[in-house]
């Protein structure tokens, strides 16, 4: 169980619109509170947003972080073989 201490005006508006609603404080509590969490809880982290973007726009390399060695060492032997 969990107890909410709420602003005088914001527990004036609660209950003015309980009773508009014709529903309980409780029930507009909780139904605000699983909005919140399921809003919060499906954020997704920086990775998430941008997984589609990465390499979107890239070479077309899909090895190049493997393979950096190997590009370099062929352009330093390009550029010193005389």
């Amino acid at each position: 169980m969990v107890t909410v201490r709420l602003p005088d005006q914001m527990e004036a508006q609660l209950q003015a619109l309980s009773e508009m609603q014709n529903s309980t404080k409780t029930d507009i509590i909780r139904s605000a509170l699983a909005e919140y969490l399921e809003k919060h809880l499906r954020e997704k982290n920086p990775f998430e947003l941008g997984k589609d973007l990465f390499g979107r726009y890239g070479s077309g390399d899909t090895d190049r972080s493997v393979s950096y060695k190997a590009r370099v060492k062929k352009i330093l032997n390009e550029k010193h073989a005389h």
